[in-house]
């Protein structure tokens, strides 16, 4: 909800599995996971995005990232704000 207040239209997901079955590079300009997830890490889920759409870009937020965070184009670490989230975004996926 607070994206969308921005302009930003987002669809989210209760799991990286589902993320996967969502996933649309022609529809989702960039993904946003944390990597403590079920089944699968948001390391292993931006691995398998970038092998999809290699110019998607992936942002984790985490207060775990992974050690190897290939796939992943920006890691900001938790605790964090709601407004450092947005503007990574905005850098990423400026609005015109």
């Amino acid at each position: 909800m607070f994206l969308n207040n921005y302009g930003y239209e987002v669809d989210s997901t209760d799991s990286a599995s589902e993320a996967l079955e969502l996933f649309n590079p022609f529809r989702h300009d960039l993904i946003l996971t944390d990597n403590s997830m079920s089944g699968m890490t948001g390391g292993e889920l931006a691995r398998i995005i970038k092998q999809i759409s290699p110019a998607t870009p992936v942002v984790m937020c985490s207060g775990n990232p992974p050690n190897d965070c290939s796939g992943i184009d920006v890691v900001i670490k938790k605790p964090t704000y709601l407004l450092a989230i947005k503007d990574v975004i905005n850098k990423l996926l400026p609005l015109n």
